[in-house]
Formats: structure tokens, C-alpha cells, sequence
């Protein structure tokens, strides 16, 4: 998979909390090695009800929302508190509006990809929902709301999104989240291994600094 020096490409369904927790690390690596402005993420979308057929169990993300929390503890986390019949039933619009913001800019993207992720996570908000999306876009700096909201309504993101699902049905992309570095490394999750005793999630090995590698690269690359 060709990766632009510079970049890393991050390959995620937003409403997953394993890619949260990644997610976040990256943006925290990032900033600790001085690499803003230097390096960028690339999202692309890894549309986990697409491949399922069914929306995600909300069930199974809830058992798993604690553990990935302790990876990434600053990443904004709470039990879901709005009520149930809010909890968003598809990620594909959020998905879509990322892949718009990206028309603008990856550093658009990045921030309201990020954005929402805190929102749906974080916050307890249907980001399902156009109003919502653009809510949390007037909280980016970055980003033309305006010009966001326009992409929303006339579709030109959409190809986009569908376009990343072809890709991700491939043999290189194996889930949400998986990174794709320009130098031709790539790891699901690096540094993270995830196991399962039923439907109950538990973090069998985890090594922070593989994303700091991961960051690090991206901007070797960039320098080379």
C-alpha cells in the first residue's frame, strides 16, 4: 500500500474503542516527539458494519469500551448516559464526514475525526446524526463548517468511503485500527495485544512505544 512521506495512513471504523485508544496515542506521540506539522494521519475508513451486515452489538463495544479506556486513559471515556435510543445505530455518516473534512485538509480530517470519536466516546452523543457531526465540527478549528456541511449534502465524500471499503476487503488491511507507514510497515493495533474470554475483552500485552515507532518513520521518511 503506498503511503505519501510524511504520513500515516490509520484505517478504523470511528465508533471503535480499541482505535480510540490508537488513535489518541498517535496525536500524544506525535506531539511528544515534535512532530506536528511534520507528520500526518491519513484516516480511511474500515466500515466494520459493511463487513458485518449488522450494526455493531452495542453490547459487545460496552464490554469492550473499559479495557481500551485503560490504554488511553485521557482520551475522554464514560459509560453511555444518554438515552438508549440515542446510541447511534451506523458510523457511516460520521465515516463520510471525515472523508469530506479531508477534501479540505488532512489536518481537517484529523481534527474532526478525532472530535468524534471524544464525542461518541466521550460525551454520549449520536454521531449518527448531521446536526450532531456539524456540532462537533463548529468545535475544530480547522475545519469550514460551511463547506463541511455542503460535502454532507450533495455526497461528494461518499465514493471516497466506499472506495476505502473496497480497499479494506483486500488482503492488506486486517482491522480497525491498522497503520500503514510509507517506509512499507504496517501493524494492527501496534504494540497492543488484545485477547477474549467470551464476549469479555482483557489486554494480554502492551507496548506504548510502538507508536512512537510508527510516528517516528513517517517522519524519517519525510526527512529522507
Amino acid at each position: 500500500m503506498y503511503v505519501s512521506p510524511g504520513t500515516l495512513a490509520v484505517w478504523s471504523d470511528i465508533g471503535c474503542p480499541w482505535s480510540h485508544a490508537v488513535v489518541w496515542r498517535l496525536h500524544d506521540a506525535r506531539r511528544r516527539l515534535g512532530l506536528e506539522g511534520r507528520v500526518s494521519f491519513d484516516h480511511h475508513a474500515f466500515p466494520l458494519e459493511l463487513f458485518n451486515n449488522e450494526p455493531t452489538p452495542r453490547r459487545r463495544l460496552e464490554a469492550e469500551w473499559p479495557i481500551a479506556a485503560t490504554l488511553a486513559p485521557r482520551a475522554g471515556w464514560q459509560a453511555w448516559s444518554a438515552p438508549d435510543d440515542a446510541w447511534p445505530v451506523t458510523m457511516l455518516p460520521p465515516m463520510e464526514a471525515v472523508q469530506a473534512a479531508k477534501l479540505q485538509s488532512l489536518a481537517a480530517s484529523e481534527e474532526l475525526d478525532r472530535g468524534l470519536r471524544r464525542a461518541f466516546c466521550g460525551e454520549s452523543r449520536c454521531i449518527s446524526l448531521r446536526h450532531v457531526i456539524l456540532e462537533v465540527a463548529n468545535e475544530c478549528d480547522a475545519l469550514d463548517v460551511a463547506e463541511l456541511a455542503n460535502a454532507l449534502d450533495d455526497g461528494r465524500a461518499r465514493r471516497a468511503l466506499f472506495a476505502d471499503w473496497a480497499v479494506a476487503r483486500g488482503d492488506e488491511v486486517r482491522g480497525s485500527a491498522h497503520l500503514f507507514a510509507p517506509d512499507g510497515s504496517n501493524a494492527q493495533n501496534p504494540g497492543i495485544t488484545i485477547g477474549w474470554l467470551g464476549e469479555v475483552a482483557m489486554i494480554e500485552g502492551d507496548d506504548p512505544t510502538a507508536i512512537d515507532t510508527f510516528v517516528a518513520r513517517a517522519a524519517l521518511t519525510d526527512a529522507e
